[in-house]
């Protein structure tokens, strides 16, 4: 598996798994009526980099790099993923989060957090445990599941140096 900063020419690729995951409104606090140029200025544009992994140039998963916050708090990272349901199970989430991990610190960020994991999103809080994130704090009711109402939302950390 390659794992590629994405290009201009990626956006065709991208926006379907972002449609798809977007569209199902059940991991991603984003409307899910949101615009492809939305969706592409969100996932690809606003950040600081944004990667594709790719197998015999087919595209397996993307997935985001930002500041979560600017100023005073800039050093921690924020980061995004997505799969194509086709390529799940098959290692390319922490594939793509170990090498977020790897970028994250040649830019100088010291840690790395996602602000909204929901508890409903078993698979991601497993490996994001099993690759050394911490819960270090859960939201009640913060997101309303399209099938299971109310869920709590963690909030996970982990050092980078």
């Amino acid at each position: 598996m390659l794992i590629r900063p994405a290009g201009a020419y990626d956006s065709d690729v991208i926006w379907p798994l972002l449609r798809d995951v977007f569209r199902r409104g059940d991991t991603y606090a984003v409307d899910p009526a949101i615009s492809r140029q939305d969706a592409l200025a969100y996932w690809v544009d606003r950040p600081d980099a944004t990667f594709v992994a790719e197998h015999q140039e087919r595209v397996l998963g993307t997935y985001y790099l930002c500041p979560n916050q600017s100023g005073g708090g800039a050093h921690v990272c924020n980061c995004g993923y997505i799969v194509d349901p086709s390529a799940r199970g098959q290692g390319v989430a922490r594939a793509m989060c170990e090498h977020s991990q790897e970028i994250a610190r040649e830019i100088g960020y010291r840690a790395m957090q996602f602000n909204f994991v929901l508890e409903s999103n078993e698979g991601a809080i497993r490996l994001w445990t099993r690759l050394g994130f911490q819960i270090i704090g859960t939201i009640p009711e913060a997101f309303d599941h399209p099938s299971l109402g109310y869920v709590a939302a963690h909030i996970m950390h982990k050092s980078l140096i």
